[in-house]
């Protein structure tokens, strides 16, 4: 970030959350330039080269101090310091202009021009988020994740907080106990399971008017950890009965078509997720005689076995999710006693274990699928946690405790409606 002051307008704020995502998205290295008018940070003006079009570099050039003087950027002086990128956020009139300099190519990059909200205004934040992912597109080539939020619950209600721990709400819409968030594609829209009466009922909520609408033929068993497929025409879902639990589907879009996917036999099948091309999905089984990560065809056809594990040595696996790349499962597993997350490679088959301090549960995938938020202990009570699987960074994302079941939601690109 340029070293700018003022601005008004809530633009330091804009300045600010841009940084944290920025620092947050683990795709960039900060530099911190010392203050003071002993670095110039501007030449005069001159005519700049045409930019790189391949992004190849990581780090992102940012500074504090005195602000730069009329004239474009000095760029000899951040290539010196080993930037590969400025970033420049300013004001014209009511636009905001995020200007990103590529500094081995001395010229700029992209300028990114949007009409932010008021402080204040509900959409200010994801707005702002949204013009950091747009930056990180810009230098990068792939969008940013400061534009999501994570679902979690806590004391039986269901809560929404933005991906850098800001802006936790309430989005439980009854006083029921709720359980089981999952996102639909769209963003728009998530699906729960409610207990009443001792049955567990799916529901479908909308984001941004809390309007919900019951799922067709559930509520009459124990109906729970729904998963949308990813065109969001079905939805896959465990129903627990006296005579076991089993994974059924059934058609959204239309409301109908009740489809029983697994026949237990004396074990249970339940915690469906969906490959992300909607051809396969993921389970957990008891069939080896504890939990363990199955494969299926969405059908229900082609059961097989997809975590390796040790017969008598490796614990209970369960909690797979997924990612939205479709190359890697996660899941956690007992270790010793306590739980640990993994991811499964879904091409070779194999499971490395992510985490090993204190109880670690209940991964779910950012939709870079490079992140991960769980549950942990590791701080002496249970608390949502960020990790980033290239660089092994763990940052907490909630510090209140008793957080459970998180489910990080697709890009928000746009700002749903607010009015019913």
């Amino acid at each position: 970030m340029l070293p700018r002051t003022g601005g008004g307008s809530g633009l330091d704020s804009v300045r600010a959350m841009v940084a944290r995502d920025l620092d947050y998205g683990d795709r960039f290295e900060i530099i911190t330039l010392p203050g003071g008018d002993s670095i110039r940070l501007a030449t005069s003006p001159t005519s700049p080269r045409t930019p790189r079009t391949t992004p190849s570099r990581r780090a992102a050039g940012t500074s504090t101090g005195a602000q730069a003087a009329a004239g474009t950027l000095n760029y000899p002086l951040y290539q010196a310091l080993g930037a590969d990128f400025a970033l420049d956020i300013t004001r014209a009139a009511d636009t905001t202009v995020a200007t990103v300099h590529d500094i081995a190519s001395a010229g700029i990059r992209r300028a990114v021009r949007v009409t932010l909200p008021p402080p204040g205004h509900p959409e200010f934040r994801q707005a702002v988020h949204r013009l950091a992912d747009q930056v990180v597109l810009a230098a990068l080539g792939t969008a940013g994740i400061g534009a999501t939020r994570v679902l979690f619950v806590r004391d039986g209600k269901v809560y929404q907080i933005d991906q850098d721990g800001a802006d936790q709400k309430l989005v439980s819409s009854t006083n029921r106990q709720a359980m089981s968030p999952a996102w639909a594609a769209d963003g728009r829209h998530f699906a729960y399971m409610e207990f009443q009466a001792g049955k567990g009922w799916l529901y479908l909520q909308e984001m941004a008017t809390g309007k919900r609408i019951p799922v067709s033929t559930t509520g009459t068993a124990l109906d729970f950890t729904p998963a949308f497929s990813p065109d969001q025409q079905t939805m896959a879902f465990s129903r627990a009965t006296e005579e076991g639990t089993d994974l059924y589907s059934i058609n959204i879009k239309n409301n109908c078509c009740l489809r029983r996917l697994t026949v237990g036999r004396f074990s249970d099948n339940l915690s469906p997720t969906f490959s992300p091309d909607g051809q396969r999905i993921a389970f957990v089984s008891t069939r080896p005689g504890l939990p363990q990560i199955y494969v299926m065809a969405a059908d229900g056809t082609d059961q097989q076995l997809f975590a390796p594990f040790d017969y008598g040595v490796t614990g209970s696996s369960n909690a797979p999710e997924w990612s939205p790349d479709g190359q890697s499962v996660a899941f956690h597993r007992d270790v010793a006693g306590t739980l640990q997350v993994f991811v499964l490679d879904v091409r070779t088959r194999t499971v490395r274990q992510l985490t090993s301090v204190g109880r670690n549960e209940d991964p779910t995938w950012a939709p870079d699928s490079r992140h991960l938020a769980f549950v942990s202990d590791r701080s002496g009570y249970r608390q949502l946690w960020i990790i980033d699987l290239d660089t092994g960074r763990i940052r907490p994302l909630l510090q209140q405790s008793g957080a459970r079941l998180p489910a990080w939601s697709p890009r928000l690109s746009e700002a749903p409606s607010t009015t019913p």
